[in-house]
């Protein structure tokens, strides 16, 4: 019996193997050294790469527009990357957005393909039945120039959620829930595979948000298995042919998990991770703490379907005056349907700030640093000491709907107070 990552990887737990991988992807940050260990290795054989470009993608993510001479240059470097090794999956600033939503949007994602990136959400991409995992730049680098890469197979963990959520509870809530009980450390270089009655009613965004995350446990990659609606998302969108993989079924097939986790989707309440750490995790309605931003975005929360849940809280009101609300649609198609459906006028209406497809806060770049003592509750995957700005500044992380309600009344809000 084998699971999805065994199979993907085609090999047991704790065995080393060489694979080909599907697509490389790397970003601002990462792909110049990338690219520079592809220099490297080409002056050793003047061929290494050259068949390779198909595989890799380039994304203008974390920087955009550049905040300063230093990202300018940086964003300048990997685009003559782009020009010179003539690398069509290139995704300028104003055509794509930030990388992870770009891979799966593009069809870069599928069921059973091995996909590493430059970037430690890079299993977000397990949430379409991928294994995708992130990698450093020097192994990007090397995938460059071979189209292969070594892994060692991981240990799988199954995940089991079934029930009915409640309102306002999201998928960020039910990843919260789990690195709440099992620790940033609890799913250590192991795959975490989700299964249940939950997962199977969740959107593909909700389990996009769900994989993001699960690097936040420790984990190497997060796999939810495909199914009819992964496979409707992709019609028409996804890149070559692709091969779903699902995990053995039978009498004892369980016995190839190292641990089985079950939870009840109806005890899960809308949830708040403290700093500085995301498994410090409290129901939102025990907290009444106030803030003074409130950040709506990235890769693991910017989605439509994330927008949406933000603008129904906020149509009709007002953030308050003692918050800075920030909305950062996660891509350009993102934001354009969000201008279609008349959620950014919602959220201009309501007193936020609303820019284009950037990684901007949510790693202490820009577009929204927090200063010395502030305090921000944010739908992002981190609140590690600095993060989003100064080291003395907190980060609260909550799904959409916690965030919106939270920047009305300027204090950590359950949405379901509100009324």
């Amino acid at each position: 019996m084998a699971t999805i990552a065994e199979k993907i990887l085609g090999g047991e737990a704790g065995e080393i193997v060489e694979r080909e991988v599907d697509y490389i992807m790397v970003n601002d940050i990462t792909g110049v050294p990338a690219f520079e260990v592809l220099e490297e290795l080409e002056s050793v054989n003047e061929n290494a790469g050259e068949p390779k470009r198909d595989k890799v993608v380039i994304v203008q993510d974390h920087y955009v527009p550049n905040k300063d001479i230093a990202s300018a240059e940086q964003a300048k470097a990997l685009r003559n990357y782009a020009r010179r090794y003539n690398i069509t999956n290139y995704y300028e600033i104003g055509k794509g957005g930030i990388c992870h939503q770009v891979m799966i949007e593009e069809g870069f994602v599928a069921p059973g393909r091995l996909i590493i990136g430059a970037d430690s959400h890079t299993c977000s991409y397990g949430a379409l039945g991928a294994f995708s995992t992130g990698v450093g730049s020097t192994e990007a680098g090397a995938a460059m120039a071979t189209g292969r890469l070594w892994f060692k197979v991981p240990a799988t963990q199954k995940f089991v959620i079934d029930g009915n959520l409640r309102e306002y509870v999201m998928g960020k809530d039910i990843i919260l829930h789990i690195i709440g009980d099992i620790g940033v450390s609890g799913s250590l270089y192991r795959s975490m595979e989700f299964y249940g009655s939950t997962i199977t009613h969740l959107s593909l965004s909700d389990r996009i948000t769900i994989a993001n995350m699960a690097v936040e446990a420790g984990a190497k990659a997060g796999i939810i298995p495909p199914d009819e609606k992964v496979f409707r998302f992709l019609r028409n969108r996804v890149r070559g042919d692709y091969r779903p993989v699902y995990a053995d079924e039978g009498s004892d097939s369980d016995s190839e998990y190292e641990a089985i986790f079950e939870y009840d989707a109806s005890e899960i309440p809308p949830t708040v991770a403290k700093p500085f750490s995301p498994a410090n995790t409290v129901p939102a309605s025990e907290l009444d703490v106030p803030i003074d931003q409130a950040y709506l975005g990235s890769c693991t929360n910017g989605r439509i379907e994330d927008l949406r849940a933000a603008a129904a809280i906020l149509k009709g009101k007002k953030v308050s005056p003692d918050v800075r609300m920030i909305v950062v649609p996660a891509s350009e198609k993102v934001l354009k349907q969000a201008l279609e459906e008349g959620l950014i006028s919602i959220f201009v209406d309501a007193g936020a700030f609303v820019c284009s497809a950037t990684c901007g806060a949510c790693l202490g770049g820009y577009l929204g640093v927090l200063a010395k003592g502030e305090r921000c509750i944010s739908t992002t995957n981190r609140n590690f000491i600095g993060r989003m700005g100064h080291k003395d500044s907190e980060v609260y992380l909550a799904n959409p709907a916690v965030v919106a309600a939270s920047a009305i009344t300027g204090r950590i809000t359950d949405p379901g107070d509100l009324n």
